[in-house]
C-alpha cells in the first residue's frame, strides 16, 4: 500500500514528491494555527478571577502576585495543557513527583514537546535532502529519516521526567529508614513533631536533597496552619512512594486513637530497616542472573579461540602440505 501511494505521488510531484507533500502538510497545518493564535478571546474564567483578585485585600494581593509570571504562557494554554480536568491534574502531579514545582511547569513540558518535535522534524528533512534523498529512496527511508526524529524530540520530554521520576523514587525509598531513625531519636528527645521535621530536613539536605524537600514543603505548610493530616497525604502523593503512604497511614491512626506516636514510629523505623535488608538481599540474589549473560559473551569466544584455535591452524596446514 505504502508503495503504490508513494509511486503515485512520484509520478505527480516527481522524486521528492513525498517530503514536498509531508512539508507542505506541515506548513498548512502552522498557517492554520496562526490565526487561532491572533483571533483569541480572553477566557471568561480569566475575567472572573481577575475581579475576584481586585476585591481581594493587599495580603492575599500579594500571595496571588506569582501569577504574572505565567501572562505569557497563559495566553496559549488552551494550546500547551491538557483541556480535560484529570488529565491536567495527574500531568500536574507527575511533574511534582518529577520535582517541578512551578506553576507553569505542565505549559513548559508540553511546550518542550512541541518545539522538540518540530525541531528534530526539521532536522531530519534537512538530513534527509542532503545526505539521503535520491532516486533510491524508499518509502521507509523517508518515514525514518524524517518523522522518526520527530517522534524522538516529541517523546524526549516524556522520557525524562519518567527518568527524573524514578530517579527520585529510589533517592526517597533510600534515604526514609534514615529519617524515620533520626524522627524517632527527635521525638524521645523530647521535641515536637513539627521541631523534628525541620530538624530532619536540614540533616537530610546533603545526603537525601529530594526528601529534605519534602520534609521542608510540610514544615512550612504545618507553620501556615494546614491540617496536619491533610499535609501528610500530600506529601504522600507527591513522594509516590508506597513506603512513605504506609508511614503516612501509621502517623494519622496515632494521631486519630491517640497512641504514642514514639511507639508508632519505633515500630515502623525497625519495619523499615528490615525492608531496606530485605532489597539489598533481593539486589544481591540478582547479579548473578543478570552477570550470566555478560560473563558467557566474555568469556566463551576467547575460550573457543584458546581451544579451537590452535587446532584449526593445525588443520589448515595439514591441508596445504597435502596438496
Amino acid at each position: 500500500m505504502f508503495e503504490k501511494i508513494n509511486t503515485m505521488i512520484t509520478d505527480l510531484l516527481g522524486p521528492a514528491g513525498p517530503l514536498i507533500l509531508v512539508a507542505g502538510l506541515a506548513f498548512i497545518l502552522i498557517l492554520a494555527t496562526i490565526p487561532l493564535l491572533l483571533s483569541q478571546k480572553p477566557d471568561p474564567m480569566d475575567k472572573l478571577k481577575k475581579s475576584n483578585r481586585e476585591r481581594m485585600d493587599a495580603e492575599k494581593r500579594e500571595v496571588l502576585r506569582d501569577k504574572k509570571k505565567n501572562d505569557k504562557l497563559n495566553k496559549y494554554s488552551q494550546f500547551l495543557e491538557p483541556q480535560d480536568e484529570k488529565e491536567l491534574s495527574d500531568i500536574r502531579m507527575k511533574m511534582l513527583q518529577a520535582g517541578y514545582r512551578s506553576k507553569d511547569s505542565v505549559q513548559i513540558y508540553f511546550f518542550a514537546q512541541m518545539v522538540l518535535g518540530l525541531g528534530f522534524l526539521a532536522a531530519g528533512v534537512v538530513y534527509f535532502l542532503l545526505f539521503v534523498n535520491g532516486p533510491d529512496a524508499t518509502m521507509q527511508q523517508k518515514i525514518m529519516y524524517i518523522l522518526g526524529p520527530g517522534a524522538a524530540g516529541y517523546l524526549f520530554p516524556k522520557w525524562w521526567i519518567s527518568k527524573r521520576v524514578e530517579k527520585r523514587h529510589e533517592e526517597i525509598q533510600g534515604g526514609f529508614p534514615d529519617a524515620l531513625d533520626m524522627m524517632l531519636v527527635c521525638v524521645e528527645a523530647g521535641q515536637s513533631m513539627d521541631q523534628s521535621i525541620i530538624r530532619i530536613a536540614r540533616e537530610l539536605k546533603p545526603s537525601f536533597p529530594s526528601l529534605a524537600e519534602e520534609f521542608e514543603i510540610i514544615s512550612h505548610e504545618m507553620k501556615a496552619g494546614k491540617d496536619k493530616s491533610q499535609v501528610l497525604n500530600d506529601m504522600s502523593e507527591r513522594c509516590g512512594v508506597q513506603d512513605v503512604s504506609s508511614f503516612v497511614t501509621v502517623l494519622n491512626q496515632a494521631q486519630t486513637f491517640g497512641t504514642s506516636i514514639a511507639d508508632a514510629l519505633r515500630v515502623y523505623a525497625n519495619e523499615m530497616r528490615d525492608k531496606r535488608v530485605m532489597r539489598a538481599e533481593e539486589k544481591a540474589n540478582q547479579l548473578p542472573t543478570k552477570m550470566t549473560l555478560t560473563t558467557m559473551m566474555l568469556t566463551v569466544p576467547p575460550l573457543l579461540i584458546i581451544l579451537v584455535g590452535p587446532s584449526a591452524v593445525g588443520i589448515t596446514q595439514m591441508g596445504s602440505i597435502g596438496q
